[in-house]
Parts: C-alpha cells; structure tokens; sequence
C-alpha cells in the first residue's frame, strides 16, 4: 500500500501577453517538489525553505487540507516542500506547489479526478498567495503545455506547445513586497477602452491559433498587450529598455511573465538565444539592475519524481 508519493511541478508563466487570467504556459525553467506521506492525524508541512509552515497560509497545504475535507480523510498527512521556483518573480511559484500538492493528493488516495478537477483543488491553494483564486499558473503546472481556461464552469483546454519553441526569462534581483501578486493585481485598470478590449482580443485569439498551428511567428507577433502591460511595467526597472533590446536581438514577442517583475521573451530553437538573453540582462542594467537570464522550453505537467 503506497503510504508516499512525491510530485515534480514545474514553473509556469501566466497571461502572454493579452491573455490575463486565462493563457498559461508550463515552462521547465525551475521545478517545485512535494511529497506527501500519510500520518497518524493532522496536517504538518515540513521545509528548508523560507515559506510558511501554517498549513491554512501556504498554497500546499490549503490545498491538502481542503481535498482531505472533501474526500473525508480521515490519514493524517505530512507536506514535504522542496522549492525550486524564486517566489514573488512572476514564474508561478505558490502555483507550482498548489499543482504538486493536488497531483500528489489525487495518487495517494486514487482518486482518479479528471483535469478539470485537478485544477479546480491546486487553484484553491492560489488564495495563500494572491488572496484570490484564479487558475492559469496552476492549469500550466498541472497540465504542462499551453492551457486556455475557461470558468462559469471551470473548462481548461490544454495544447501541445511547439517543440521548438523557446524562452528567454530575465529574474531580475529585486526586492519582491510581500503578497506581491496582489499588489500587481491592484494596478490594472478597473474599466478598459473598448478599443483597447479589442486589440487584446483580437491578439490573444491569434496567440491561440499560432498554438494549435504550431506557427512560432504568429504566437511571438501576437504577444502583445495595450491593457495590463502598460499598468504593470512602472513596477519593473528598464522594462522598456529590456523589451526594446530582446525585439532587437531577434526575439519574436516580450511581455512581462505573470504579474513580473521577470521579462520573458519569445522565440525559436535556431534564434540566437544567448544574444537575447544578454540583450535583456544589457536592458536590467541600464538601471543599474542585476538580473539573471534562463534559457527554457514548454514544460510536461506535474509528474511522479520516479
């Protein structure tokens, strides 16, 4: 009888753009590790790292504790957290957890719950972190690949990225405030120019397409947002001196990842990745910005660490 099991989730970046809170893309930058074994009673987060241990105020836990009360468990479980993803960096890192959590949780007890499911329990765990549930980090980490989701009902449909595909993510070295993805939610325009509405509309459904048509030109061209982007990009040093460069250097499409302040810029396996990674670290550094750079590709969901 399987008493443990442990879950690699990987980081994930969220929006692309025009896509916010509804276009996420699994990316196999840095991976988060959970492993939960069953106990006597109670629910005990043991880490290394500096998170919180309070099962009710750490996305792993919230997630363990409200999928114990759901299915009746009466097993105690012990939460084992190994975190691979910066927090605070727009990289989906409270996600990663949340999603390794409920794949883990799902395994232990055979629960066999579909996708849709999944999503729904690792998305619980986002009310830890942003103070609000939303979905398209942990869709990316649970499913891997890119995920468009869909709620009134919850519906994630997730597409096979192109394996050629390839990121450049600049971390800058900043100090990242507390519930940071609150903050950042808390800058977006409460009402939107339909004009505005339009274009994002119009850019996220190409983004859509260039996925299902594997078309890399057409995925990097329609990486751009006129809404969040602007209000958003104040919080980030040399963002436009970093976005300006990557273009430059032959990237296809740079928009902020998730809520920032990490950039990320998209391109193709033959692009000169190194010249852009530089380019964007030149960009961080004109405001006197340390940063570093990793090369990544689309990411598999959370998986068995065996």
């Amino acid at each position: 009888m399987v008493s443990s099991i442990t879950i690699n989730a990987p980081s994930s970046t969220a929006n692309l753009g025009p896509g916010f809170d509804v276009f996420g893309l699994a990316v196999d930058a840095f991976y988060d590790t959970v492993t939960l074994t069953k106990t006597k009673n109670g629910i005990s987060i043991v880490t290394d790292d500096n998170i919180p241990t309070n099962p009710q105020n750490n996305t792993a836990g919230l997630v363990v504790k409200n999928m114990k009360n759901k299915f009746k468990i009466k097993d105690g479980i012990e939460i084992k957290i190994k975190k691979g993803i910066p927090a605070g960096y727009g990289m989906g890192s409270s996600a990663a957890s949340a999603a390794a959590a409920a794949v883990a949780f799902d395994k232990l007890f055979k629960l066999k719950l579909d996708n849709n499911s999944l999503v729904e329990f690792a998305g619980y765990g986002e009310k830890a972190s942003a103070g609000t549930v939303h979905y398209d980090n942990v869709a990316a980490s649970v499913l891997g690949g890119f995920v468009i989701v869909k709620t009134n009902p919850l519906n994630v449909t997730k597409i096979d990225a192109p394996t050629n595909l390839r990121m450049c993510i600049a971390v800058p070295k900043l100090v990242v405030p507390k519930k940071k993805t609150k903050v950042s939610r808390g800058v977006i325009p409460k009402n939107v120019k339909l004009t505005d509405s339009i274009v994002n509309l119009s850019n996220a459904s190409a983004i859509v397409a260039g996925f299902l048509k594997k078309d890399l030109d057409l995925i990097g061209n329609s990486i751009k947002d006129v809404i969040v982007e602007p209000a958003r990009q104040h919080m980030i040093p040399g963002f436009s001196k970093v976005k300006a460069n990557a273009l430059k250097a032959g990237a296809t499409g740079v928009t902020i990842s998730g809520a920032g302040p990490s950039v990320i810029a998209f391109s193709k396996k033959s692009s000169n990745l190194k010249k852009i990674s530089q380019a964007m670290s030149k960009g961080f550094t004109s405001t006197k910005t340390e940063s570093q750079v990793v090369i990544c590709k689309p990411s598999k969901g959370a998986v068995d660490s065996k």
